[in-house]
């Protein structure tokens, strides 16, 4: 009877999966979405423990419930005290936890069912899987937070790689077919999966890493997916499976939307061979004028319409309240306000909606690339904020630019520019923008948060 009534907790655990992910696909119900998915979560874990058949001794309950409360608490904390900038790393680092978590359980279950062909192939897929996504995650982190400032190629890297991924899909076979129950070669196998997730990430550029983030995050739903076959747990399957495909389409989708096929993602490096070439005499050239906030705040206050594309440099500078307030203040006085977002722009996808919302934006004024583009033709002020290869027009001019063929936010077609950067430094992808350069373009230097201040001082005293 205990075993009828778990199956109908995971029905409605599975259900409620399916319900927050459906939710989530709209910013205004998101946070509703994520605490049904969380709750169907819980249930589902509750009920494990509490209606498990087999006998488990008691020491099992106690260290299990103090996993679950040393986690709760370290996520708990983490997560409330996490800033939005370090959003895509905190992102990347527990997404490794779950592949990690997949792969362990692989290690410890190959020696319960050595012997069983059938399941034996699926704790080795679950384990590889697992283990690419942990250690490619980390290095994801790593790279975001700045710790790996540099895509590494090594020599022959396409090579190596692929021989190695070949290599591992042969291993395992062959411990499938051999029925091997040596535990050494396991922890081979896993030790050469971790070796493959390094090499698969470490190569790849800043640009592409939004796109890695999801093709990691799908990786670790399919790890779990295996573990629901494992066990026969249909929660921990459908979960699973929600993870890995709603990843592999979130990555197949961004990768449309830069115009690059994914296998170029991962083999092409995007962003180092184009860092080489800056400052190599076949960059954009022209003078660069600098506007001062004075002029900023005459432009935007007297205009009819301004569109604000936010990107990376927004959040850093924590000018996401701001930036509302400015908005607020321009609206007070008859100006249409809108916001560009690009799919791909800040580290993770998402990331500037998510940042917006913070500051209770309202999300009609958030506009996707496709339908705020035709409007920068009819716009008197674009204020942007960060975003560099976004607002490239080289993906549209350069043929030889590595961002060529990319849909980008169509800004250089508004009347006026107004940039905000720290610096002439290039953006993530490494190369130099045009737009910096067209006579349209102004550029405000200095952090966001301050400039935006300065910027809305001088307006309400107008």
């Amino acid at each position: 009877m205990q075993g009828h009534w778990l199956e109908i907790i995971y029905l409605i655990a599975s259900v409620t999966f399916v319900g927050g992910l459906k939710l989530l696909g709209n910013a205004e119900t998101a946070r509703r979405g994520n605490l049904i998915a969380a709750f169907g979560m819980l249930l589902a874990i509750i009920g494990t423990l509490v209606l498990h058949e087999e006998e488990v001794a008691p020491i099992i309950y106690i260290l299990i419930f103090s996993a679950i409360g040393i986690g709760t608490v370290i996520g708990w904390i983490t997560a409330k005290k996490v800033q939005m900038t370090k959003m895509p790393e905190l992102v990347s680092l527990f997404n490794g936890m779950g592949g990690a978590c997949a792969a362990l359980i692989s290690l410890i279950e190959f020696k319960h069912n050595m012997g069983d062909p059938s399941k034996v192939g699926i704790i080795l897929a679950g384990m590889v899987i697992g283990s690419v996504s942990f250690s490619g995650s980390m290095i994801a982190f790593a790279k975001l937070n700045g710790t790996l400032n540099k895509s590494i190629r090594i020599p022959a890297y396409n090579i190596i790689n692929n021989l190695l991924l070949v290599g591992i899909f042969a291993f395992a076979i062959f411990l499938v077919a051999t029925n091997s129950e040596n535990v050494a070669l396991i922890y081979l196998l896993f030790a050469v999966a971790l070796i493959y997730g390094v090499l698969f990430v470490i190569p790849i550029g800043g640009a592409d890493m939004p796109v890695v983030i999801s093709l990691l995050n799908s990786f670790t739903g399919l790890a779990a997916a295996f573990g629901g076959f494992l066990y026969g747990n249909m929660v921990m399957l459908t979960g699973g499976i929600l993870v890995g495909s709603a990843g592999t389409i979130l990555t197949l989708a961004m990768c449309k939307a830069m115009n690059r096929p994914l296998s170029n993602v991962i083999f092409g490096a995007f962003g180092e061979g184009a860092a080489a070439s800056v400052g190599g005499g076949g960059g954009p050239q022209g003078s660069v004028r600098e506007v001062s906030v004075t002029d900023t705040a005459v432009l935007m206050n007297y205009s009819q319409r301004v569109i604000i594309v936010p990107g990376y440099g927004l959040a850093v500078a924590q000018a996401q309240h701001v930036i509302h307030e400015l908005e607020e203040l321009l609206e007070s006085r008859g100006v249409q306000v809108k916001y560009a977002i690009h799919p791909v722009a800040g580290r993770m996808p998402g990331h500037m909606n998510v940042l917006l919302a913070e500051s209770n934006v309202a999300y009609d004024k958030l506009v996707e690339m496709e339908h705020i583009n035709p409007e920068f033709t009819n716009t008197d002020v674009v204020l942007v904020l960060g975003a560099n290869d976004v607002v490239n027009p080289a993906a549209h001019n350069d043929p030889s630019s590595p961002i060529y063929g990319m849909p980008i936010l169509d800004v250089e077609n508004a009347r006026q520019i107004i940039v905000n950067k720290r610096s002439m430094k290039p953006g993530y992808a490494g190369i130099e923008n045009e737009l910096f350069f067209n006579s349209k373009t102004g550029m405000l230097f200095g952090d966001a948060k301050d400039a935006i201040q300065k910027v809305l001082n001088e307006i309400k005293n107008m």
